[in-house]
This record gives C-alpha cells, structure tokens and sequence, in this order.
C-alpha cells in the first residue's frame, strides 16, 4: 500500500474554542521545524491536520513529529479516488495484515454529505467484503482488534488503519515561559519535559562549583540539555551559575545540618532573579514529595519562604521508579546516571534537617551578607544553546 498523506490528530488543543486558532498556528510552525528537510505540504484545519507526503517516507515523517507536543496520535493514509471498488481493494489490503481470528470494524466519517453512499452502506459493503475475501476474521462493532477508517470528503476518500500514538499535550510556546532548575540527575530533566507537554517554553539553570565539580558534570548537562531539545524540537537555552564562592562561605558559615537548606534558598533566590530576567513566570524543579532530607513538607516551606514566584513541581507524588521509568521513555535516563556529581551532591550534608524551621535558618544566614554574592554569580552567568555538532564532541570526552 502507496501512503501519500499523514493524519495529524490534535491533543488537548481540541478543549479549546475560542483561541483555538492561536494553538494551531503554533502547532503548525513547530510541526514545520520538525519537519525541515522533507519536501511535504502542511495543512492544518480546525479539528487535525494533514501532511501530504509527495513521496516522502511515510515513517520517516511519522518518526519527525511524534514528539512535537500537541499531536495525540498519527496514521498514514492513502487518497482514493470516489470508487467503491478502490475502496474496497485498500480495506482487503488493510485487512490481510491482521492476525487470524481477529475481529475488526468499518469506521465512516462521512465529511462529503452529498456522497451518494450513506455511512451504514460503505460499512455494511466494506465489512461484507473483507469477510468474503479474507478468512477467519469477525466483525466487532465494540471492541475491535482493529478498525479501518474511511474518510469521505470532497476531494477524495480517504482510508487508513494504523495509529501511533504520540506525546499530546499542548504546542510549546503557548503556556509561557519557566526556568527548569537543572542538576543533572534522573528527576529534573523529567520534570521539565513533564511541564513542556503543556505548551509550556523552558529555559534551564544549572549551578556548579569549580573545582569541586568537574568539567564533565556540566558537559552532562549540556547533553540532558541536548536530549531535551531534540525530543521536543525546542531551543531551550541553558544558563550555567558560578556557585563555588556562595557555596563555600555556606559551608564556612552555617551549620552543617542547616547547609542544604540555606543552599537551595540561595539557589532559589539567584533563579527568581533570572527567570524574572527573562519573562518567566514560574520555576520548575524536580523535587518529590519525602524523597531527600530538603524535599519533606517542612524543607520545601522553609526553602519556598525566599520566594513568591510560583514554584511548578510536576514529579512531586510520583514513586522514584516511576520517574525513572518516564526517564527511560524520554532517553535521559542513561545520561542522566553517569558518574559526574553535581554541587549538591559535592557538599552534601552528613545529617541534614528534616525539619527546618524558618527562623532559625534566617538567624544562621543572617550573620553572612549573601547579597553581594548572589549578584556576582548573576553576573558570571555562562548561557548556552547547545549546538548538536558542539554537543557531541563535548560530550565524547566522557566516554
């Protein structure tokens, strides 16, 4: 079977009325980025969209847009002539793929209403055809193995059996822009591909300390930062902040059980100020609910009290296996795990409160003037967009 056109079928964008067209013209652009290089056409209408292939692998292009959010699902389609005897060669065809004793159904979508065929007839003609012509399969009009679509409009019929699910979700670029508080283990980059199926736009910030943290730690995130773009087709820029001053008088100055604390605060603090640099209007984080000593209920209030910018946590009730089995889905995972530790991991505390109580972590801090640091390390922000070609030979030197 010749495919020639790709179905497109919408995600969440379909709850949408009145700004719908708004969703589907970003759609349709970061569904033409994916897609530069093939020589297709795109038409995108109110209720799914439509990819002609002009001869292009049907695959290919179904393997290009699959993780560009917005799309629920996809199928490749063959355009017919109006003939009731092409239509019923593709749905043989169509069917002979399927497994003996299998059941199957005839789906009509009747767009065309002047077809002189009505929905019940194309159902009740195709289905007796395929029964008569391919043996041991049944018809199941409730709980089909398979169903074969026809579409009849205007300029053709319009058949196809295959459907591959996709991300869904709402394009990125129409639910704003977060900075994604990026350290390099397995929960961050999830969570930020978590909030970026919601149209969300990410910008990531990564903190590190030379050199108590190596090279190969931030070219680790460079490559997360990599993966991420390429999975979604976004350019998601990645801001690298010079921690080893602030992080240092931390660990001169407050007292060990209290240092993760006051050093997510600080961490917190210089990310308000540049997601505020950047039009942002939240911060994402990977933190789950008990899972370390800074993310109990009692740390996340005494971490928070810095802030009164929305704070995004799309992990937070999930088990570990969990993310790490959506780590595994979205190909970070193995990234994610190689042996380059990070600066909380560097200085982590030997018995770190569980319990932080917010005046008192304000008393320690308050003997130690932060702010002039917490400029400085504004200030030596590093910002990157990682280039694939950069990226990969970076990234070589790890292996």
């Amino acid at each position: 079977m010749i495919y020639d056109h790709i179905l497109v079928r919408y995600g969440e964008i379909t709850l949408k009325t009145r700004n719908r067209k708004m969703f589907i013209n970003a759609l349709r652009q970061n569904m033409k980025r994916a897609l530069t290089g093939f020589s297709i056409e795109l038409a995108a209408q109110w209720d799914r969209a439509y990819i002609t292939l002009n001869g292009e692998d049907p695959e290919a292009v179904m393997d290009a847009i699959e993780n560009v959010n917005g799309i629920l699902s996809v199928s490749p389609v063959a355009k017919l002539e109006k003939s009731e005897e092409a239509m019923k060669e593709t749905a043989v065809h169509f069917a002979e793929e399927f497994t003996k004793g299998e059941t199957f159904k005839i789906e009509v979508r009747r767009a065309d209403k002047s077809y002189h065929l009505k929905t019940f007839d194309i159902q009740y003609m195709l289905g007796g055809y395929v029964l008569e012509n391919v043996p041991d399969l049944k018809v199941d009009v409730k709980h089909p193995d398979h169903q074969i679509m026809v579409e009849v409009r205007t300029d053709g019929i319009y058949m196809y059996h295959e459907v591959r699910q996709c991300i869904g979700g709402l394009p990125i670029g129409t639910g704003g822009r977060a900075l994604l508080m990026l350290s390099g283990g397995i929960d961050s980059p999830v969570a930020g591909l978590e909030v970026m199926k919601k149209g969300i736009e990410i910008e990531a910030i990564h903190f590190h300390s030379p050199p108590y943290t190596s090279p190969q730690a931030t070219e680790k995130v460079k490559q997360l930062v990599d993966i991420m773009s390429k999975r979604t087709g976004a350019d998601i820029k990645l801001h690298i902040v010079p921690f080893t001053e602030l992080q240092t008088k931390i660990y001169d100055w407050i007292p060990d059980n209290m240092s993760m604390t006051t050093t997510r605060r600080i961490m917190l603090i210089i990310a308000e100020r540049l997601a505020e640099r950047i039009d942002g209007k939240a911060i994402v984080n990977g933190e789950n609910l008990g899972q370390v000593a800074s993310q109990t209920l009692t740390s996340m209030h005494a971490i928070n009290a810095v802030t009164n910018f929305p704070v995004l946590r799309p992990l937070l009730t999930l088990e570990k296996n969990e993310i790490v089995e959506m780590a595994r889905r979205y190909g970070t995972y193995e990234t994610s795990v190689l042996p380059y530790e990070d600066c909380c991991t560097i200085f982590k505390p030997k018995s770190p409160k569980t319990r932080p109580l917010v005046e008192k972590v304000e008393k320690f801090e308050s003997k130690v003037d932060f702010e002039p640091m917490i400029e400085k390390a504004l200030e030596g922000i590093e910002c990157y967009s990682v280039n694939e070609t950069e990226e990969k030979e970076a990234f070589s030197s790890l292996l």
